[in-house]
């Protein structure tokens, strides 16, 4: 246990966080997703688990450190529903909420189209799956930039 990090946080998954640079991204997968396969083509080569967790309580632990890029449109992003593009089940809802907190303020997940995320997921820094069971509980975040101090 450490001080002021969330326990959820393994060291794996604070690892790659902590190496990851400006721009790059994580794909947060539930366990449906072909996560194994995926992630041995990202630049972390294996799977990193948040095992028993779901995709917001994961999504929480990971944006208690990480901050979210600014730059870009694509901030971060979550897997379409096949056939009705515009909805959004609870499991994204959950983690729209999660995301909205941790910036302070709405900041709407873009859509991405369910292979475009597949491919997507193969060019991230890292794959992270947790316990999600729900559908559709696969995400990316972008990681941006903590500014100087003083």
């Amino acid at each position: 246990m450490l001080k002021g990090i969330d326990h959820r946080l393994n060291a794996d998954v604070l690892g790659a966080l902590r190496a990851m640079g400006h721009g790059d991204y994580l794909v947060l997968v539930d366990t449906n997703f072909p996560a194994d396969s995926i992630a041995r083509q990202t630049v972390a080569g294996r799977l990193l688990r948040m095992e028993n967790l779901t995709s917001a309580q994961a999504a929480q632990a990971i944006l208690s450190v990480l901050p979210l890029d600014t730059f870009v449109e694509d901030f971060a992003g979550r897997m379409q529903v096949v056939g009705d593009a515009d909805a959004m089940p609870q499991v994204q809802q959950e983690v729209q909420a999660e995301v909205d907190r941790a910036e302070g303020q709405p900041r709407p997940i873009p859509g991405v189209e369910r292979f475009a995320f597949y491919d997507l997921a193969k060019g991230a820094y890292a794959v992270i799956q947790t316990g999600e069971r729900r559908f559709y509980g696969c995400f990316m975040f972008r990681k941006g930039v903590i500014g100087p101090e003083g």
